[in-house]
């Protein structure tokens, strides 16, 4: 699998609580997106970003690393082949992503996903 970028999910207990530490000191002052259950902050200076995760809206785990790749077919089929749990499967989103979850040998869990549509 090709990894174009990682991508750390911090887990908070509500998204617009925990926004102003890092927008207003950390400098992530871009909003990439909020959908209320996570959201994207960026720096306009670096390109450094985070995104913070109440608890994923749609997967019955959240994960820890969302990592970005521009063929999540092939990355599904490998992790399927290696014998990784599938934590959820390859999905079509609402808001336009295709993703799934797998769980790495360690426990942590982490998302696949393709922002392509």
């Amino acid at each position: 699998m090709r990894v174009n970028r990682i991508v750390a999910n911090l887990r908070v207990a509500d998204v617009d609580a925990a926004k102003s530490f890092y927008t207003d000191y950390l400098g992530l002052s871009t909003e990439g997106f909020n959908m209320g259950w996570v959201a994207r902050y960026i720096s306009p200076e670096t390109g450094a970003y985070i995104q913070l995760v109440t608890r994923d809206a749609t997967s019955p785990e959240d994960s820890v690393v969302s990592v970005l790749t521009d063929d999540v077919d092939s990355a599904y089929a490998e992790a399927q082949e290696l014998g990784f749990e599938i934590v959820r499967p390859l999905t079509k989103e609402d808001w336009g992503v295709r993703r799934f979850l797998v769980r790495a040998p360690d426990g942590n869990v982490v998302n696949i996903v393709d922002h392509r549509d």
